[in-house]
């Protein structure tokens, strides 16, 4: 009977099988032996989004990197819904924030995407890879979403695939009621603008588009990163894992 699951996790990349060598970076060896003051033979769980979760025993953390062995696989490869988040970025913080609760709540793909009101001019990429990781080992997943390279949102709408749906977050809609009944679960993509919305053009394409749904999130506007968590979880509620 398999015992329960260590309560440290770590993302790791290398695989995951019985008896299998796993590398730790520099950083994960520092937060085993230094700050959570693990032990040579002491366990802990990892994940690679791929081999589902495995119990692995600590072998050596030292300042350049450690070493654990695979012992056990406690939980098998699940996927999230196929879900993407398109997002103007915003500043640094929120920014952050939108990527570690698009995280928590099953996003397999985050995407930001510069708008005509976009008020940041770059995305750090890395960064919301990390805070996506760390996202994911406290809140027990399985898997990290990928974060796509930031683009101007025309050239992405250029090469949509019409079989993926877009959630469009128009905050014209305000008071009026969420327009996903009816709809079918599958690809999708929920879209949140700048904080100065979206810009005439931008918005009429999108209404244009036969992929595109329209969506009110309530009867207030909401900030770009209350919106991101809102519109997640009416799709979740109405189309998701959450059903």
């Amino acid at each position: 009977m398999t015992r329960d699951a260590p309560k440290i996790r770590l993302f790791v990349e290398g695989a995951l099988a019985p008896g299998a060598s796993v590398a730790l970076n520099r950083d994960q060896a520092h937060y085993l032996s230094n700050v959570m003051r693990l032990a040579p033979g002491a366990e802990a769980s990892l994940f690679n989004g791929k081999d589902g979760e495995w119990r692995a025993r600590l072998v050596s953390a030292g300042r350049r990197g450690g070493e654990m062995t695979a012992k056990e696989r406690l939980r098998p490869q699940t996927e999230p819904p196929d879900l993407w988040l398109l997002f103007a970025p915003i500043k640094k913080a929120r920014t952050d924030f939108i990527a570690e609760k698009a995280a928590e709540m099953g996003a397999r793909r985050l995407c930001p995407v510069f708008t005509r009101f976009t008020n940041a001019e770059r995305v750090n990429e890395a960064r919301l890879r990390a805070h996506c990781i760390e996202a994911a080992e406290q809140c027990g997943h399985l898997s990290v979403p990928d974060v796509a390279p930031a683009e101007r949102l025309d050239r992405a709408l250029d090469r949509w695939n019409p079989a993926r749906r877009i959630m469009f977050c128009d905050e014209t809609l305000a008071g009026s009621g969420p327009a996903l009944e009816g709809a079918a679960p599958g690809p999708w993509a929920i879209l949140i603008g700048p904080e100065g919305g979206f810009a005439p053009e931008e918005a009429s394409r999108l209404r244009a588009l036969p992929s595109a749904h329209p969506v009110a999130l309530g009867p207030r506007i909401l900030r770009a990163d209350t919106a991101a968590v809102a519109a997640m979880t009416l799709w979740q509620s109405a189309l998701g894992d959450w059903r």
